[in-house]
């Protein structure tokens, strides 16, 4: 099973990259570009056939180390 994971700040954070990255935008001529939130994707092969085990690895794994659950959210689909 393919896992893919999608994790981004929480609303209120303050996310410095993605102003930044919205700055060079605008610098870029850009003007549209708003609200720019900078997170991570990952993929990874899990050696498990059963959908709810496999949810559950998944999410112990992002609650762990992929995610930072105090200022991060994440979702995951399972393919």
């Amino acid at each position: 099973m393919k896992a893919k994971i999608h994790v981004m700040l929480k609303q209120g954070i303050l996310d410095p990259q993605g102003k930044a990255v919205e700055q060079a935008l605008i610098a870029l001529g850009f003007r549209n570009a708003a609200n720019v939130r900078i997170g991570k994707y990952m993929e990874l092969d899990l050696d498990e056939q059963d959908r709810a085990r496999a949810e559950a690895e998944v999410k112990s794994m992002c609650e762990q180390l992929l995610a930072n659950p105090i200022i991060e959210e994440y979702r995951f689909d399972l393919a």
